[in-house]
Formats: C-alpha cells, sequence, structure tokens
C-alpha cells in the first residue's frame, strides 16, 4: 500500500484546528514526512507552537488564524495557500467544540455557535479546496466528525447534530467526487486525549468529566493520528481509529431496532468511566 507521500508526492496538506489534540498530531505526522502544512486554529499562540514543532520535525508551511466558521477568512486562507504551494493534497477539516445539555435546554447561541464551527467549517472547507482539487483531479477530503455522529447519545445534542451532519457531508461528497480523482475519508473516533472539553461551552463539572473520559481513552492523538493516515493513505472511506467506536457501530448497523439501547448502553459506560475518575 502507497503511503501518503508516495500518492501525493508535492505533499501540501492544510489542517484546521491544527493547534492541539488530533490536529496537531497529524501535523507533526506529516511534517517527519517532509510535507508543507497549513496549520489553523482560532488560537494564534497554539497554532504557532504547532508550527514550531512541524519545523522542528523537518516540516515546513505557515500558520492562518481566523475562525472556522467565517466563509470569507476560509476563502481568503485557501487563496493564499494554494497560490503560495500551486495546489493542495491533503485537506484535514479537524476544528472541532462541544456543546452538552438537553436539546430544550441548552441556549440557541451556544446551538449556533457549535453548528457555525462543527458544521460551517467544514462546508467552508470543502467549498474553498475542492475546485483546485477538481481541477487537478487529485487530492483527498479528510473530515472529522465523531462516534457521536453515529449513535446520538442523551445529553450530547448538539454535538450529535453537528457530528451526524459532516457524515451526511462526507457521504455525499464521496457520491459526487466517484470517478474525479478526489478521495474523501470520514473519521469518527471515539474519546482520547484533547483539548476538546476545555473549549467546551458547560459548567466546570460537567468539562471535568468529560476531561477524565477524553483522558481515558485508549489511545492518544498521536496514535489516532498514525490510524488515520495509513487508512487515508489506503482510500479507505469510513475511518473508526478505537475498538470500542467499532463494537458500537456495528451493533447499531446489525439491530437497529435497537439505536435507544445502544444510546443508553454508552450513556452507562461513560458514567461509570467518569465515576472511577
Amino acid at each position: 500500500m502507497p503511503s501518503l507521500a508516495e500518492r501525493f508526492p508535492r505533499r501540501r496538506a492544510f489542517v484546521t484546528g491544527g493547534g492541539s489534540g488530533l490536529g496537531r498530531a497529524v501535523a507533526l505526522r506529516l511534517a517527519r514526512e517532509g510535507w508543507t502544512l497549513g496549520v489553523q486554529d482560532v488560537s494564534g499562540p497554539a497554532a504557532d507552537e504547532t508550527l514550531g514543532l512541524v519545523q522542528a520535525a523537518g516540516g515546513r508551511g505557515r500558520t492562518f488564524v481566523y475562525d472556522v466558521s467565517k466563509a470569507d477568512a476560509t476563502e481568503n486562507a485557501a487563496r493564499e495557500f494554494l497560490a503560495e504551494n500551486g495546489g493542495i493534497d491533503l485537506l484535514f477539516n479537524n476544528a472541532g467544540v462541544a456543546v452538552g445539555g438537553a436539546v430544550e435546554q441548552v441556549p440557541l447561541a451556544d446551538w449556533e455557535w457549535i453548528v457555525g464551527v462543527n458544521l460551517w467549517g467544514p462546508v467552508h472547507g470543502c467549498r474553498a479546496f475542492l475546485p483546485a482539487m477538481r481541477t487537478e483531479r487529485s487530492g483527498h477530503l479528510v473530515n472529522v466528525a465523531s462516534l457521536a455522529g453515529l449513535l446520538f447519545p442523551p445529553g450530547m445534542g448538539p454535538y450529535n447534530v453537528t457530528k451526524s451532519s459532516v457524515v451526511a457531508l462526507s457521504e455525499t461528497l464521496r457520491s459526487e467526487l466517484s470517478g474525479t480523482g478526489v478521495g474523501v475519508s470520514l473519521v469518527c473516533p471515539s474519546f482520547f486525549p484533547t483539548h476538546l472539553a476545555k473549549s467546551s461551552r458547560a459548567d466546570a463539572v460537567v468539562r471535568g468529566k468529560v476531561q477524565h473520559l477524553m483522558d481515558s481513552g485508549e489511545m492518544t492523538a498521536e496514535e489516532v493520528a498514525r490510524v488515520v493516515l495509513e487508512a487515508v493513505a489506503g482510500g479507505r472511506f469510513y475511518i473508526l481509529p478505537q475498538r470500542d467506536a467499532r463494537f458500537f457501530w456495528r451493533m447499531k448497523r446489525l439491530a437497529p431496532l435497537l439505536d435507544p439501547k445502544v444510546g443508553k448502553a454508552l450513556s452507562r459506560i461513560f458514567r461509570r468511566r467518569t465515576r472511577r475518575g
């Protein structure tokens, strides 16, 4: 199986949410193979820190500091990156935020915030970079959703809604891009250590529980990045890096009438993990 560097010898990638977590881990793995990176983050210091690590690892590139929910900012960044590098090979739509709570209790402002980042972010990214890929008849889109985009556990309505929308977006793109030379992958991880909980709109108790869940995951961000990039190199569409994610997804697919029970089972597992913390 060819590596990503062999598939894309010009090695040009743009990673959103690259200031921490999975985005940073992906950027560093690509940097070790000599890729040129566009590192996007809403935090300038976080993006700068990642770029320094990228350069130390053997890669090169620059930072792009903007809010992915803004179409104009995304389009400006895409124009600059494409002009500087003559195109793009890999777009990693990774930036994401979290909101928890019952559907009717989450403030509308928080619904708008999470939809802006988690859904509009990937939409803007695909719209801005896809034309260049179509022109070259080459490239690969990687959209990061979540296990919550497939199973919908209770108390996570806004997150579930936005991540399931990323699933729908990716499956649509997979059909639309068939035969164009442009690939698509959909990443649906479960818990692994990131800064997602710290940036979430929830009270301190909820953030603490969520952070514990993420810290107790079976894989690190670096391990998830390795699995994801290997799967992308192989042209895989569905990428569920962890065993628990694959197990629960199979349960839902094999027994769709048990969907509510799957959601409740997930909730019980989550509660047991947080109590152990």
